[in-house]
């Protein structure tokens, strides 16, 4: 494109030469910026066409017409030229970009795992769901308490040997009344809520518990408890065993018997430790890995409520009575689905972890 325009001698051929050598360009062109410096070179300021305009007043009049309407008619074609292709590489090029960002439906992609939660949730949420279903509601409690509703409010001595340092982790040790702690059990949950509300009482309160135990194959530092509390007129021991069975048939299956054995607690008065018939054989088969061939599963404390706590609280022990219950949220499970070691639970293998998806 460097033919010389300027000369009416030789116009017709230069613009042909022009024309041509322009024409060729524009058909390769390969993006936008390719064909704008084409168009510039051709037809802009600095163009041999734009050279040709200027040298127009040069020429005889008789020549002046002829030439500059050949010039216009070569830049209007290579104008049209440029502009044609211009949108054919719009198109390529909006193509382009919708074939790289297209999604392939019908190709299958990697996907992430789907979370889901853990085993001692599962059995939380489960247990909690069985009780709502019998009229209790859920309540809960700071974990972080005062060892006056973990101790005192629940009719616990000063000189009980579960006070000290050795089995509570205090958060400030010293006078009774000031002593901050990681609660040791749910069951303070019960007496601040019997504070602030009236009865009929009928709540279950899970959550974590802590103590000073050393790690082993059924006890750690941390762990979580289900407590749940009665309290109405006229609650007999019989209520507080109908509950319980009718909870275990729902929990462990429909043929599920239990039985309770005389226990202490500080907070309840008659106690009882109760027993749950084996789910997995169903009479002490020496052979059973669950029983052991005992033919029960030792399960959860209870009992019902010892007048003092009733007082600590507020309550006329001479107008109501109730029944308490506490259970281990790990030992449910550890009994339900045969996990020899509590450890498995805080290990974090996605091995152990995947046998129960929920």
């Amino acid at each position: 494109m460097t033919s010389n325009l300027t000369n009416p001698m030789n116009l017709n051929d230069s613009l042909d030469v022009l024309r041509r050598e322009t024409v060729a360009a524009i058909s390769e062109a390969s993006d936008s910026e390719t064909l704008a410096a084409i168009e510039a070179g051709a037809v802009g300021r600095e163009s041999p066409i734009a050279a040709a305009r200027r040298s127009l007043g040069k020429m005889a009049p008789e020549e002046r017409r002829d030439a500059g309407r050949l010039i216009n008619d070569v830049a209007k074609e290579l104008e049209a030229l440029v502009e044609e292709r211009r949108e054919e590489l719009r198109a390529d090029e909006r193509a382009a970009k919708i074939t790289a960002e297209a999604i392939d439906v019908t190709v299958d992609y990697t996907r992430l795992p789907q979370g889901r939660l853990h085993i001692i949730q599962q059995v939380m949420d489960e247990v909690c769901d069985i009780f709502v279903g019998l009229g209790y509601h859920i309540a809960e409690g700071p974990e972080a308490e005062l060892a006056w509703y973990n101790f005192d409010a629940l009719n616990t001595p000063p000189d009980h040997p579960g006070r000290l340092e050795s089995d509570t982790m205090y958060l400030d040790y010293g006078k009774p009344e000031d002593e901050m702690l990681l609660r040791a059990h749910t069951s303070p949950i019960q007496a601040r809520y019997m504070e602030t509300h009236e009865p009929p009482v009928y709540i279950v309160a899970p959550g974590r518990a802590y103590r000073n135990d050393t790690i082993d194959a059924s006890h750690l530092p941390v762990f979580h408890q289900i407590e749940g509390l009665a309290v109405d007129e006229s609650i007999e021991f019989s209520d507080l065993k109908g509950t319980l069975a009718e909870f275990a048939r729902q929990f462990f299956g429909s043929t599920t018997q239990v039985r309770m054995r005389p226990h202490f607690f500080p907070f309840t008065e008659p106690s009882a430790e109760l027993d749950v018939s084996c789910f997995n054989c169903d009479g002490g088969e020496s052979s059973c890995r669950v029983c052991k061939g005992v033919g029960w599963l030792e399960m959860l404390g209870c009992g019902m409520v010892d007048p003092n706590v009733f007082t600590a609280v507020g309550y006329d022990p001479e107008e109501v009575t109730g029944f308490a219950f506490g259970m281990g949220v790990e030992r449910l499970a550890m009994v339900r689905h045969g996990i020899d070691s509590i450890r498995h639970f805080v290990d974090n293998d996605v091995r152990f972890l995947n046998q129960f998806p929920g």
